[in-house]
């Protein structure tokens, strides 16, 4: 059948309000599966030490890049903080 010639459903608001139901969130909680819940301790410390890692091996090539970008995490945590704290 072709699109064009379908009827449109009746443009009531009683039908569209049977038809559209909102779903609640439970708890309050996200179901979304790509968003990380509860990282375990071992993830956690293979995130630093391969931030550690990276910084080591930039510091091997040019010392003034590593100082750069030590103090652009340093900054960085800086502002995190005084803008959770604000």
């Amino acid at each position: 059948m072709n699109i064009y010639n379908q009827k449109l459903p009746n443009s009531n608001s009683s039908y569209l309000a049977q038809k559209i139901i909102e779903t609640p969130q439970q708890n309050g909680q996200q179901q979304d599966p790509l968003i990380a819940k509860g990282l375990q301790k071992e993830q956690y410390i293979g995130i630093f030490s391969l931030a550690i890692a990276m910084i080591a091996a930039v510091g091997i090539i040019s010392r003034r890049v590593e100082y750069a970008i030590l103090f652009a995490i340093f900054l960085s945590l800086i502002l995190i903080a005084i803008f959770l704290v604000i």
